[in-house]
């Protein structure tokens, strides 16, 4: 039987900026090291209980092989005691120091390390998102320039994501040695891009290829002969493009996806591009992933500011969920839905790239930890429809598609 997943999350994300001098903690902005026994309160009293959730990697994981679990103690033990399930993530957007940026080669078997080792001091988790957005991850350090390595080019992006990707695959190997039913979410941002007029057509189909490429990699999807080329032409070898074909554990995951109205884009003809807002929306995009990769879904992130008004992200939380119910209605096996994060956010407008301290509206509770009217909505909602689709705290087994299926496309 499958379990429906209400979740929320804790923002986690820990990037450098200021070439690596400054490193942006978003556990520490939100207040989460000194309150987060409030904060797994309020998962519960939300009625929640599934949580993304991760230790911060910088002050963990402090050199190869040597790890400071000290504050992952305490936290990992009372979501245990409190019976909330957490979604363990276990990289984002960031390295430790010692690592240097998503360049580094050694990255990959080195997070693998990690991944076990974190396995095997939690042994009862079972579902893990091992790299948090691994396309976004990749882009805004290595081709936007805007976190870790601040670097721009096609090829610094193309090495930036075959490590994440690697990362991300190897670690889901590591993991499975120790915990054989491990499940993981990939939680990824879907993205579409518009052609602005017809002389845009090119440029955005190329943007729409590419928008996949951290999932064909991972799933074992075969890219097109385009990207074939693009991905060689900036760095990646043959060898390692076959290893993603067949290192691949597809039928260990689920394909989380997480979208914003900020997802959609507007595509010009020189190739730049600007936001669209939502056009398409959550199911339209939704269904072109599923018919690509085949695997059950998870809604793993939306939010929307607290506007004027006070009802924006209400109308926004009742918009998400109805597109989440119109494509199970489809027929897609749809596993899970988030809004993203429990409190709200700090210095999110200019993506972490200044420390303003500029706090936005997008969380269940405000960082004083008072519920906000999407929050109300929200453990509204999950009451509601709790009867309809069955919940419980810990997931057994999911309608995963067998190793074979939907992994033979041709380029």
């Amino acid at each position: 039987m499958t379990y429906f997943m209400f979740a929320t999350g804790i923002e986690n994300s820990y990037p450098t900026v200021q070439g690596g001098r400054v490193r942006v903690d978003e556990m520490d902005k939100c207040g989460h090291y000194a309150r987060w026994q409030e904060d797994f309160s309020l998962v519960r009293d939300l009625g929640l209980r599934y949580l993304r959730y991760g230790p911060p990697i910088h002050t963990t994981w402090t050199g190869p092989d040597r790890y400071d679990w000290t504050f992952a103690d305490l936290t990992f033990g009372e979501l245990r005691r409190r019976n909330i399930t957490p979604i363990t993530d276990l990289c984002h957007f960031g390295v430790p120091d010692w690592i240097g940026t998503f360049q580094n080669p050694d990255f990959p078997a080195q997070f693998a390390r990690y991944a076990r080792a974190f396995a095997q001091r939690y042994p009862w988790v079972q579902l893990y998102t091992p790299v948090n957005e691994m396309f976004i991850c990749a882009l805004f350090s290595a081709k936007y320039g805007w976190w870790n390595e601040q670097l721009t080019t096609d090829r610094t992006f193309v090495t930036a994501l075959k490590h994440i990707v690697r990362a991300n695959v190897l670690a889901m190997h590591a993991t499975l040695q120790v915990r054989p039913d491990a499940i993981f979410i990939q939680s990824e941002s879907s993205e579409y891009y518009h052609a602005a007029s017809p002389q845009a057509i090119g440029p955005a189909e190329v943007l729409n290829a590419v928008r996949f490429l951290s999932l064909d990699l991972n799933y074992g999807h075969r890219v097109s002969s385009d990207m074939y080329e693009y991905l060689l032409d900036n760095g990646m070898t043959r060898d390692e493009y076959h290893f993603f074909l067949h290192g691949h554990l597809r039928h260990h995951c689920v394909m989380g996806n997480d979208y914003y109205v900020t997802n959609e884009h507007l595509v010009h003809p020189n190739g730049q591009t600007e936001a669209s807002g939502e056009i398409f929306g959550y199911a339209v995009i939704t269904r072109q992933y599923y018919a690509r990769y085949r695997l059950p879904v998870m809604h793993t992130e939306t939010n929307l500011c607290q506007g004027p008004a006070g009802d924006e992200a209400v109308r926004w939380l009742r918009k998400a969920w109805a597109n989440v119910l119109q494509v199970r209605n489809d027929g897609l096996p749809v596993v899970g839905f988030t809004w993203y994060s429990l409190t709200d956010q700090v210095d999110w407008d200019t993506a972490l790239r200044e420390n303003n301290g500029r706090v936005g509206a997008l969380g269940l509770c405000d960082l004083n930890r008072t519920v906000r009217p999407v929050g109300e909505a929200y453990r509204a909602l999950i009451q509601a429809w709790r009867a309809v689709l069955p919940t419980q705290s810990v997931v057994l087994s999911l309608p995963l598609v067998p190793p074979g299926e939907g992994a033979d496309q041709k380029a």
